[in-house]
């Protein structure tokens, strides 16, 4: 069986531009004859078949960027959705939202649907599943064919794509080390399952500050939420069962839960146990006691994430077509630690 071939590969073995190659497939008359029959003639033997949606996109600008998002629940995709609209709506772009509900098959069908000459490029955070199967296809042959993917938040390095993310390691580092800082010594952390790109670099964070302070690492401390349905049951375990005096948790959800059963078992905090959140929303402000939180800054990702992707639509088309590899950036989002009642 010959290997499936991409746009780009054929450009690049016949030595000619992506254009050159699309126009080709198409029987553009700008294109030689000869040309022409030797790219089709080299698709032909690879069994080429061009996503002729993506090939009409490519020659259609709709002026409308695809979101697709795992949730809208959490307050943090919510604030990255608000600075992508921000920075659209700024430059003449509109906004199409899709949910995933961190469904692989949701994602693929919703990056189909945008994908029928509606919009010109996406951003995306991956969702559960598709980072849990690893499969990354039906993002790969939208990039294959030529339009522009963004990536935030949740991201993998196995698409070759522009990223905005925090240093989620980092940030998980610091607010456990503040939490030691204080004289808690017995911290757990709450967290989302491994396959969660974000929950696996917030859980290297945790770990990595408790030995490097020379503080027994106990895996049993570690409580991964897979199903948000039930998991009030494994924080009641965590707190009637451990002599715990923190808990960092990867999102105010799981944070707000645990102050909630500290406070029907009797424990006081911040006097018996410390609680750090990762995203500031609305419930850590209004929460009683208000919760420490690490800002992720989903307003400054999600307009970084449109500057990022605006910028590639509007550069000029041949000079993105005759570039032999692509070069991404991925950016940064600064952190900061937001401190509040549960840890004062």
């Amino acid at each position: 069986m010959k290997k499936k071939i991409t746009l780009k590969q054929i450009a690049r073995e016949l030595d000619v531009s992506i254009s050159t190659v699309s126009k080709s497939l198409r029987n553009s008359l700008e294109i030689g004859e000869e040309t022409r029959l030797k790219v089709q003639a080299f698709a032909k033997f690879y069994h080429y078949k061009p996503n002729n949606i993506a090939l009409s996109l490519k020659n259609r600008k709709t002026k409308t960027i695809g979101v697709i998002i795992p949730e809208i629940v959490h307050y943090f995709f919510s604030t990255v959705i608000n600075g992508i609209e921000h920075v659209a709506n700024e430059n003449g772009y509109s906004v199409i939202i899709c949910l995933s509900d961190d469904s692989f098959d949701k994602e693929v069908l919703n990056m189909e649907l945008l994908a029928n000459g509606s919009i010109d490029g996406f951003i995306m955070s991956l969702s559960k599943e598709t980072q849990q199967k690893k499969d990354f296809h039906h993002i790969s042959e939208v990039i294959n064919q030529g339009m522009p993917v963004v990536m935030f938040d949740r991201v993998t390095n196995d698409i070759q794509c522009d990223k905005v993310i925090n240093n989620d390691e980092l940030a998980s580092y610091e607010a456990v080390q503040s939490l030691i800082d204080k004289g808690r010594k017995k911290i757990a952390l709450v967290t989302t399952v491994d396959y969660v790109s974000v929950g696996k670099l917030r859980t290297d964070g945790y770990t990595k500050a408790l030995l490097d302070n020379n503080i027994p690492f106990d895996e049993k401390l570690i409580i991964k939420i897979e199903n948000i349905d039930n998991f009030g049951m494994k924080i009641d375990k965590l707190l009637e069962d451990r002599a715990i005096d923190a808990v960092f948790a990867v999102n105010e959800l799981f944070a707000v839960t645990i102050i909630k059963t500290a406070n029907k078992m009797g424990l006081k905090v911040p006097e018996d146990l410390g609680v750090i959140a990762f995203t500031d929303g609305i419930i850590s402000k209004y929460s009683t006691p208000t919760i420490t939180t690490i800002s992720q800054r989903g307003m400054e990702m999600g307009k970084v994430a449109a500057k990022i992707l605006i910028d590639r639509l509007e550069s000029e088309e041949e000079e993105l077509e005759e570039e032999e590899v692509e070069v991404y950036k991925t950016v940064v989002i600064e952190t900061r630690l937001i401190e509040r009642e549960s840890t004062n």
